[in-house]
Parts: structure tokens; C-alpha cells; sequence
């Protein structure tokens, strides 16, 4: 008994099938692991450029509130010993309050004293004195207790000084006149010759960014020519 064994013959479409799928486990070619590693790259600078945005400008944010509290609390400062200047006389026969307002630089006695707990008299400096490069700081500065000399004004006593803020530039001092009727602003005051204190006081500057700043600060006690 014989056999016979015939051989199938795949179709043509088979055949190219399994030459595709054969050609497929071949891998990706070059130009094809470039494209990729181009495209991972350019999502990875783009996110990393977004994240680099975002961290920067919060880091300005962070920046831009710490500097706008310090400036407010300097300026509350500022207010609290204007608000409190008082028309302190060296002896009682002296009939003319001490209060000396120059362009740069303002010297008086605040019944507000930080020294001591917001208590008690101090005499306050505040001023700033531009160097050669245009720029200053403004500064602070309490001496208690209270004594004046009958030349200059000068104070003996412990002082504490404090920065108020860095970098000024244009600094100025107007004194408000309590006796004009047109809001006359002063470039000086000294209460020994008009025998009074100012209405308010005035300062104005440019911070380190350009920013122009002004701020008024009244006086709540004053003392009139008699």
C-alpha cells in the first residue's frame, strides 16, 4: 500500500506576510530612535523651562511681599514717633520747643519710646546722608534719656540705631506750615525760631527700584507762637 504526500502551497499574500512580520522583529531603525530621543528632549526642555518660570517667579513673589511688609512696618514706625513728637523744652524758662527739620535729616523728642516699651521720652534722628555713588540708607536713631545742650542739640544717653531702608536715592524732608491757610511746605524747620512744631512731615525718596516714594506723617501735639 503506497502513499502519497502532497505538498501545500501557501498563497502569494502569506508568504509576504510572514517576510513582514520576520522583518518587524528586527527592531526600530536609527532614524526612528532619533525621532524619538528628539521629541523626549524637547518635552523635557519645555518642562523644564515651565517649571525654571514658575519657581523664579515665585521666588520674586516671596521677595517682592517680605520687602512690601518691611516697608510697611518701617513706615508704621516712622508714624508712631511723628505722630508722638512732643513740644519738649530743655528747662522751663526756655519759652520755644525743640523740633530741628533739616532737607537730609530730622531731630526731635517723641513721647514714644521703643527702647523702653513704648514708654517714656526719647529724642529720634531720622535722616539719611547720600555718598558719592547718589545712593543712602535711611536710618533711625533713639537716644534715651533725654538731655539737650544749649549749643547743638546734641544728645547724651544710650542710642540705638536702625535701617530703615537701603539704597534710597533723591531723599527729602518737607515740614508742613501749621500757619499758613494754602498748605505751605517748609525745606527746613527750627522750632527755637518759629515757636512752633510743623502740622506734619513729609518724606520723599526713590527706592532701589526707582520707585518713587512718599509718605506724610502728621503731628497730633503742637505748640503755636503766643
Amino acid at each position: 500500500m503506497s502513499c502519497r504526500c502532497r505538498l501545500l502551497r501557501l498563497p502569494k499574500w502569506s508568504a509576504a506576510l510572514v517576510k513582514n512580520i520576520r522583518g518587524a522583529s528586527t527592531g526600530f531603525t536609527l532614524i526612528e530612535v532619533v525621532l524619538a530621543l528628539s521629541i523626549f528632549a524637547l518635552m523635557g526642555a519645555i518642562l523644564y523651562g515651565a517649571f525654571a518660570l514658575g519657581q523664579s517667579a515665585v521666588v520674586k513673589s516671596q521677595k517682592s511681599a517680605g520687602e512690601s511688609q518691611k516697608r510697611r512696618s518701617a513706615g508704621d514706625l516712622l508714624g508712631t514717633y511723628i505722630h508722638s513728637a512732643f513740644p519738649y523744652r530743655d528747662s522751663p524758662q526756655d519759652p520755644a520747643p525743640f523740633f530741628d527739620g533739616e532737607p537730609n535729616m530730622v531731630t526731635f523728642v517723641s513721647a514714644y519710646s521703643h527702647a523702653m516699651g513704648g514708654r517714656g521720652m526719647a529724642k529720634i534722628q531720622i535722616g539719611a546722608d547720600e555718598g558719592a555713588s547718589g545712593r543712602a540708607s535711611l536710618r533711625l536713631e533713639e537716644t534715651t534719656p533725654v538731655r539737650l545742650s544749649n549749643d547743638s542739640g546734641a544728645a547724651a544717653g544710650q542710642s540705638q540705631g536702625l535701617v530703615l531702608e537701603e539704597n534710597v536715592r533723591q531723599f527729602r524732608i518737607d515740614y508742613l506750615n501749621p500757619q499758613s491757610e494754602d498748605d505751605t511746605w517748609e525745606e527746613s524747620w527750627d522750632a527755637r525760631e518759629r515757636r512752633s512744631l510743623p502740622r506734619a512731615v513729609r518724606f520723599t525718596y526713590l527706592d532701589d527700584q526707582g520707585t518713587k516714594i512718599s509718605r506724610t506723617y502728621p503731628i497730633m501735639m503742637m505748640v503755636l507762637r503766643p
